[in-house]
C-alpha cells in the first residue's frame, strides 16, 4: 500500500491537473510531497522503532496513513492534497522503516528468513508496478480521487490484523539512543537531499548545487555528533560493514533506474505510441505477475541454493539488458517487440535483485541495530527512485526541448528524449552489476566492530528473548 502509492499517481497526473488547476510545476509536488517526508524521516522512526516498539510504530503508522489517504481523496484543492500527500508520507516512513525489522526478529532461521524476505519483497514490488494500472483503471473508470480512497479498507484491515497478530515487543525505552540533536540534523539532512533531487529540474543547476552542499553540511553536523553523543542516534560501526554499506550503495542505482523506467515508461505509451490512461495501465500488467510469480516460487530457494551474491549479479544482468532494448524505442514501436520483451527481462531480473540486496543489506547488521538497518535501507531506496526520477525525467526533458526547438516533429523529440533516458538508466544498471562484482563478493565483509567495542546490551525489539516474539514457521 505505502509503495503503490508511490506510483499510483503517474497515471492519473492529467486527471488531477486538470480537476485542480496545478500548472506543471506545481504537479511535480503532488509526488515530492509524498516522497520528501517519507524518505527524510525513515531513518528517524526506524531508530525509534527500536525505542518504543515496532508494533506501536507499525500501527500507529497505519494509522496516519489511511486517514491520510482519505484526507486525499476528498481534497477539494491543490493546497489541501499536497498536505495530505506529505502526511501520507509520514505514515508510510512509520510503517516502511520497522517492517524488515520485524521481519528478521520473527524469522531468524536463515532459510525461513530468505523465504520472508521473498515473501516482503513480492508484495512491495507488486505494489510499485499495480500502481500504474490501479491508477490508470481507477481514474479511467471512476475517478482520481479513488486512488486514495481505496487504501482506506485495506488500511482498516491490515491495522487490525497487525493489532491481533503480532506479538508485542517493548522496546529499549525512549530514554536508551534518542539523540534528538542528531535526529534533527539527520532528518533535515536527508529531507533536504530528496528534495533537492526531486526539484532539481525546475530551479537550475546553481540552485541544485547550493541546496546539495547545505545538505552535505547537515549530513557532516549529524556525523560529527554521533562521535560524540552519549547515546547516538546511528552508532557509526554499523557503516563499517562493506556487505550493508555496498548493498544499500547497490540498491540506490537500482531503484533509481526502475523508479525512472516505471514512470518514463508509462509516459512513453501515453505519449509517444498514444495509449489510453487504463491501457497504459493493463500494458504494466505483466510486471507484477511476473515479480510475484518468481519472488514466490523461486528467489527463497534459488538464493538458498547459489547465495545471495550470485542471484543479484544475474538479477542485475537482465536489468541491464531490458533496459538497453529500452534505450532502442522507436516513434511507431510496437508492444510486444518494443515494451513487453525487456519488460520481462526487468521484472524477472527485480525479481531475482531485490530479494538478495535485501538479505544482503540486512545481514550486514547486528541483531539489535536491525530496526536502524531497515530504516536505512528504506532510506537508500526512496533516496535512489528520487535520484532516478529528477535525473532520467530532466534529461528526457532537455533533449526533447532541444530538438522542438530545432524543428523536429513532437512526437519524434519527445520519443528520442525518452531513448536518451532509457540508455543512461541503462548504464546505471551496468554500473550496479560492476559494483556487486568489485565489492559483495562473499568473504569481503571489512566490518572490524568487535565484541569489545560493543555496548552493554540492552533488550530491544529485536531480541526474540526480550520482545515476547514467537519465533518458528508457526509464527
Amino acid at each position: 500500500m505505502t509503495i503503490l502509492d508511490g506510483n499510483i499517481v503517474t497515471v492519473a497526473m492529467p486527471a488531477i491537473q486538470s480537476d485542480l488547476g496545478f500548472s506543471a510545476p506545481g504537479l511535480a509536488w503532488v509526488v515530492n510531497a509524498y516522497l520528501i517526508p517519507f524518505g527524510g524521516l525513515l531513518l528517524l522512526v526506524g531508530r525509534l522503532g527500536d525505542l518504543v516498539g515496532r508494533k506501536r510504530m507499525f500501527t500507529a503508522g497505519l494509522a496516519v496513513f489511511t486517514a491520510a489517504s482519505v484526507l486525499c481523496g476528498v481534497a477539494g484543492g491543490r493546497g489541501t492534497l499536497i498536505a495530505a500527500r506529505a502526511l501520507q508520507g509520514v505514515g508510510g516512513a512509520m510503517t516502511s522503516a520497522v517492517v524488515l525489522g520485524m521481519l528478521v526478529a520473527l524469522f531468524p532461521e536463515p532459510r525461513e528468513q530468505g523465504r520472508a524476505i521473498a515473501v516482503f519483497s513480492a508484495v512491495g514490488a507488486a505494489g510499485g508496478a499495480l500502481g500504474t494500472f490501479l491508477g490508470g483503471a481507477l481514474t479511467q473508470a471512476l475517478d482520481w480521487h479513488w486512488i486514495f480512497l481505496i487504501n482506506l479498507p485495506i488500511g482498516v484491515l491490515a491495522w487490525a490484523a497487525a493489532l491481533r497478530i503480532l506479538a508485542p515487543d517493548k522496546g529499549a525505552g525512549l530514554g536508551r539512543g534518542a539523540d534528538y540533536p542528531g535526529a534533527v540534523l539527520v532528518t533535515g539532512a536527508l529531507m533536504l537531499t530528496v528534495y533537492t533531487i526531486v526539484g532539481a529540474g525546475e530551479r537550475g543547476l546553481g540552485g541544485t548545487l547550493a541546496l546539495g552542499v547545505l545538505a552535505l553540511a547537515l549530513f557532516a553536523g549529524f556525523t560529527v555528533r554521533q562521535t560524540r553523543a552519549e547515546r547516538p542516534l546511528l552508532r557509526l560501526r554499523l557503516l563499517r560493514s562493506r556487505t550493508l554499506t555496498s548493498a544499500n550503495g547497490v540498491q540506490i542505482l537500482m531503484i533509481a533506474g526502475m523508479y525512472g523506467f516505471q514512470y518514463i515508461g508509462a509516459l512513453y505509451l501515453q505519449r509517444v505510441l498514444g495509449y489510453s490512461e487504463l491501457l497504459t495501465g493493463t500494458a504494466f500488467l505483466p510486471a507484477p505477475i511476473t515479480i510475484g510469480v518468481l519472488m514466490l516460487s523461486l528467489s527463497a530457494r534459488t538464493i538458498a541454493r547459489f547465495g545471495p551474491y550470485r542471484v543479484l549479479l544475474a538479477g542485475l544482468a537482465l536489468i541491464t539488458a531490458g533496459m538497453a532494448l529500452l534505450s532502442r524505442a522507436p516513434v511507431d514501436g510496437s508492444y510486444v517487440a518494443d515494451v513487453l520483451r525487456p519488460l520481462l527481462l526487468l521484472s524477472a531480473g527485480f525479481a531475482a535483485a531485490m530479494p538478495a540486496v535485501t538479505g544482503l543489506a540486512m545481514s550486514g547488521a547486528r541483531p539489535k541495530d536491525a530496526g536502524l538497518a531497515s530504516g536505512l535501507f528504506n532510506t537508500t531506496q526512496v533516496v535512489g527512485g528520487s535520484l532516478g526520477l529528477a535525473v532520467l525525467t530532466t534529461l528526457a526533458a532537455s533533449r526533447t526541448e532541444r530538438l522542438t526547438g530545432a524543428g523536429e516533429h513532437v512526437v519524434a523529440a519527445t520519443a528520442d528524449g525518452y531513448r536518451l533516458a532509457f540508455t543512461v538508466a541503462t548504464v546505471i544498471a551496468a554500473t550496479a552489476l560492476t559494483l556487486t562484482a568489485a565489492l559483495l563478493r562473499p568473504g569481503q565483509d571489512s566490518s572490524t566492530a568487535s565484541a569489545e567495542e560493543e555496548p552493554p546490551h540492552e533488550p530491544s525489539s529485536t531480541d526474540p528473548t526480550a520482545s515476547g516474539v514467537r519465533t518458528g514457521t508457526g509464527t
